[in-house]
């Protein structure tokens, strides 16, 4: 008997429980608009690259452990990976922090103009143009709390091949660019939202999926923009504070940073 599986589209992004075909979840060069563009060992090794805990670089904030999250073009969970050595070396509550993150890259993200999580911060505040943004777009409880949680973070984890949903406004997530289109977003949850930011522009990198053709940010890509003044105003309308540590210094270093003078 042949099943039909219905998805309801709400903010550009599908919010059904729509599994994915087996070779879409597997198949990491499969890169069309419903294809994964990446799969669990691939992220997970390169996340554990990444960060500190894991012999990888500072990025400035606690340098905690992390999660990771991609979501394909239609927002549907292709991945979840956790940096240490077992699920509750990272903030338990980061890895559906993780998956919004992706699904909110991958959903205010076009072919021609990326929009990092951090580039939302200040128009999703009161009087923004995206303010109520993420009570448009609710994330499904049933998803991220399914299966056991033995599984959480590993090839089997349950959100694989559904959707999320949610909407972060704060940074960690970013839009997949393969060179010819979106594939999809990758999120990034443990740490500070500016450190959290700083691996996910590592993981990208290494992914090679960091082909952003234009962003919102002065030198044309997704990168953070941390030019909201003494007034709380933003120069660019795309600001992003700045947390405590040395997470911005770190984030200009490598290019994944704008700092206000860079904007006036």
């Amino acid at each position: 008997m042949r099943k039909t599986l219905a998805c309801a589209i709400t903010f550009g992004m599908l919010i059904g429980s729509c599994p994915l075909p087996a070779d879409a979840q597997n198949n990491a060069s499969q890169r069309s608009f419903g294809g994964c563009p990446v799969e669990h060992d691939q992220l997970a090794d390169i996340l554990k690259k990444s960060v500190k805990p894991s012999g990888g670089p500072s990025n400035g904030g606690l340098d905690n452990n992390e999660w990771a999250a991609v979501v394909n073009r239609h927002g549907l969970v292709c991945a979840v990976a956790f940096s240490g050595n077992k699920v509750d070396d990272q903030w338990l509550g980061s890895r559906a922090i993780a998956a919004q993150k992706a699904n909110t890259a991958n959903a205010f993200s076009l072919k021609n103009k990326a929009m990092a999580t951090a580039n939302l911060y200040v128009e999703a505040q009161p009087d923004g143009f995206l303010f109520g943004a993420a009570l448009g777009n609710p994330p499904s409880p049933d998803v991220i709390y399914a299966g056991s949680d033995q599984d959480f973070g590993t090839a089997r984890d349950p959100m694989i091949g559904k959707a999320v949903g949610g909407v972060v406004v704060f940074g960690g997530g970013l839009a997949l660019y393969d060179g010819r289109d979106v594939v999809g977003g990758l999120g990034v949850s443990g740490d500070s939202s500016c450190a959290d930011h700083n691996v996910a522009w590592r993981v990208r990198h290494l992914l090679g999926l960091d082909h952003v053709p234009a962003g919102v940010s002065p030198n044309m890509k997704d990168a953070i923009i941390y030019d909201i003044g003494p007034d709380g105003k933003s120069a660019s309308g795309f600001g992003h504070p700045k947390c405590n540590g040395k997470e911005d210094q770190i984030s200009v270093d490598l290019d994944a940073g704008v700092e206000g003078d860079a904007v006036r």
